[in-house]
């Protein structure tokens, strides 16, 4: 059953969000982030308030079907920024379904190379849509009305066995809505992006790695100060996620919510507030 949890003020004004007594949250202007249930990977599904659609990250290989299935029940008619947050397969894997699926207008990725066959087929994908892979890197914005989205790592080169710190780490802003997508950032990652002074702030955060031990520092968690926090999730033999992670987010009163257990997430902001959306 689906649920739906209010986050905020009251929320009955025009411009704000609105919530049926049905539990349906709709938006006359808003902010949709759908964390999609891909098990063990990401994938990210943006409605930004001026109607463009923004991917971050394609699941595992064989998972791209699925969410365009996704996409499509959501009536995403075209894809305007499409992000890979870098090579691993559980985030790579599934965005040239994607790519061979829908209209792309811009692919961003960090600048590193990778050999395995998900990278191969995803520039292949790219490629076919006849499209060159714009940078993604610290101070690089995404072309979106209304918004503030820009890139805030990764701020320097790191060594290309180090993929989880070329994480592609983007900060959103809609007024007073702010949220931040990690991809696999690690701790280096984390203390580069502070050392040099990134915008982090941000209500909800995408936790970095599926909540490895290697992620989300407390002087990370200090930083950013969230208040809502996704782990993408799924049966997997690493452990994620630790209870490092899930320890120093209840202790710091973080509401935490997984795809494993509560399934795809959507969480609507109206510019001041926030309605949280669970599949189960």
């Amino acid at each position: 059953m689906n649920k739906l949890i209010k986050i905020g003020s009251a929320v009955l004004f025009s411009g704000a969000l609105l919530v049926s007594p049905y539990g349906e949250a709709s938006a006359a202007t808003s902010i949709k982030v759908h964390y999609i249930d891909v098990r063990q990977g990401d994938a990210i599904y943006i409605k930004m308030p001026s109607g463009e659609d923004v991917i971050i990250d394609g699941g595992n290989k064989g998972k791209g079907d699925t969410i365009v299935a996704y996409l499509k029940k959501q009536k995403v008619d075209d894809i305007e920024v499409l992000i890979s947050t870098h090579p691993d397969a559980d985030h790579i894997g599934g965005l040239d379904e994607i790519l061979d699926a829908y209209r792309v207008e811009n692919v961003y990725a960090p600048k590193v190379k990778h050999t395995t066959q998900a990278y191969k087929d995803f520039l292949q994908a790219v490629k076919r849509e006849g499209k060159t892979i714009k940078t993604a890197q610290a101070g690089v914005k995404l072309p979106i009305k209304g918004v503030s989205a820009k890139f805030v790592g990764p701020v320097k080169s790191y060594s290309n066995s180090d993929l989880n710190n070329w994480s592609a780490v983007l900060h959103v802003t809609y007024k007073k809505n702010t949220f931040l997508f990690t991809g696999d950032a690690e701790h280096v990652s984390e203390k580069d992006m502070m050392a040099k002074k990134q915008t982090l702030r941000a209500d909800v955060l995408k936790v970095g790695h599926h909540g490895a031990k290697t992620s989300t520092s407390n002087t990370f968690l200090n930083t950013v100060k969230p208040k809502h926090a996704i782990i993408s999730v799924g049966k997997n033999s690493y452990g994620h996620p630790t209870s490092e992670v899930v320890t120093n987010l209840k202790r710091q009163k973080v509401n935490t919510l997984r795809t494993d257990k509560n399934g795809t997430i959507i969480i609507t902001g109206n510019g001041s507030s926030y309605a949280v959306k669970k599949s189960k």
